[in-house]
């Protein structure tokens, strides 16, 4: 097949989680012998460097980098209030006439099977650029879902509730109808899935879960330190923030109060000053990493306690492919098909810091937890199944 991909983001640094997808199925695709053209928006300097770009340049026939536009906010109510003026017919009346006039340029040069759309809002507006091509979009996840959880966590401040109670119904208006023109719309779980849903029930929605290099996350031959805790995440996302400060305020001074040796890991990129002021013998802030592997590989039981997001959590994916114990809040294991007590352990973040102290002192639940994880991953979790479920919506819509 001749795949046409439009993406409101390039497949490279893989730090930044919402790129891994684009990337580890472009590489599947293409292994199959697929040919795929990139056309993608760029937010960061960084993503335009060629040392950047040679990353994965070679899995695509060609690649086109522009960069994303400013979208008003008057621009979004207009299109609200305007429904012609939604899905624009002509590239001077879209948010980034560049773009469109790429997607005209690839299409005349290629005769494309089919498209692929990763995105929400970003990228949606280019169904009549389209047309003709049968097409699939891939917003991940639902952003009303995101907001929904946010507001729950923020129940207690009014003001907030407002806001994004405000944002909430922005967002539900505009997944009402912004994938309508596609032939299927794919998330990766189906929480995700029914929210859109319940805003869209005529709307065609497939859930296919993120995968994981099984190559790459695998279980080491080393022993793991005693009484630690790690928690890996990009820290300009506030659902990890959030998660952070919960871990280093609340949750492990209640475990050292039972388990005084224990220490927090907490890895990842961009961690914000709230955080880097908690660092101390016992909580360490590493900032960001090359390879968080080695964190994976050592520490006692990895513990995400989102209490708001979206979508599928790759970090949970990477520690079970690691063969680490994960301790997680039930959000974290969206669009995971893990069991309590089986393949993971569940508890609500209220409760997290009992059964962190359960899992520090019962090696024997660890290692069922990591050969468990392990294996689920392998089954359900990898990227040429992710690419089989494409390949077969593509046969679907081109039939």
């Amino acid at each position: 097949m001749q795949i046409l991909i439009v993406s409101r983001c390039p497949p490279y640094p893989l730090h930044l989680g919402d790129r891994l997808i684009v990337y580890h199925l472009a590489r599947e695709l293409s292994m199959r012998g697929h040919q795929i053209d990139l056309l993608a928006f760029y937010d960061r300097d960084e993503d335009s460097a060629g040392e950047a770009q040679a990353a994965y340049a070679y899995l695509f026939r060609t690649v086109t980098l522009m960069r994303e536009p400013a979208r008003s906010a008057q621009s979004y109510v207009r299109r609200l209030l305007l429904p012609a003026t939604r899905f624009p017919e002509r590239e001077e009346a879209s948010w980034s006439p560049d773009m469109w006039r790429a997607i005209e340029h690839q299409r005349a040069a290629h005769r494309y099977d089919a498209a692929l759309v990763f995105g929400g809002i970003a990228v949606y507006e280019y169904a009549r650029a389209l047309d003709g091509l049968s097409a699939i979009i891939t917003p991940y996840e639902s952003f009303s879902l995101y907001l929904k959880r946010l507001a729950a966590a923020r129940s207690g401040d009014l003001v907030a509730q407002l806001q994004v109670g405000a944002q909430r119904w922005l967002a539900r208006a505009y997944e009402g109808f912004m994938y309508a023109p596609y032939e299927r719309t794919v998330v990766v779980s189906a929480q995700d899935r029914d929210e859109l849903l319940s805003i869209n029930a005529r709307l065609q929605v497939e859930v296919i879960p993120n995968g994981i290099d099984l190559d790459y996350f695998k279980p080491q031959d080393e022993a793991r330190e005693p009484a630690t805790l790690l928690f890996t995440g990009n820290y300009e996302y506030a659902p990890n923030v959030d998660a952070a400060l919960l871990l280093a305020r609340e949750v492990l001074p209640a475990v050292r109060a039972q388990v005084p040796e224990a220490k927090l890991w907490l890895v990842g990129n961009a961690p914000t000053p709230e955080m880097q002021a908690l660092a101390s013998d016992h909580v360490i802030v590493t900032g960001r990493v090359d390879d968080v592997r080695p964190y994976l590989a050592r520490v006692t039981v990895f513990v995400c306690p989102l209490r708001f997001g979206a979508g599928i959590k790759n970090k949970v994916l990477e520690a079970l492919a690691m063969g680490c114990p994960v301790l997680a809040s039930p959000l974290s294991a969206d669009g995971i098909d893990a069991r309590d007590g089986q393949e993971l352990a569940l508890a609500a973040p209220e409760a997290f810091a009992e059964r962190a102290v359960a899992l520090l002192r019962d090696q024997a639940m660890r290692q069922v937890l990591a050969t468990r994880g392990r294996s689920l991953i392998e089954t359900r979790y990898n990227w040429g199944r992710v690419a089989e479920a494409y390949e077969a919506l593509f046969r679907k819509i081109t039939a």
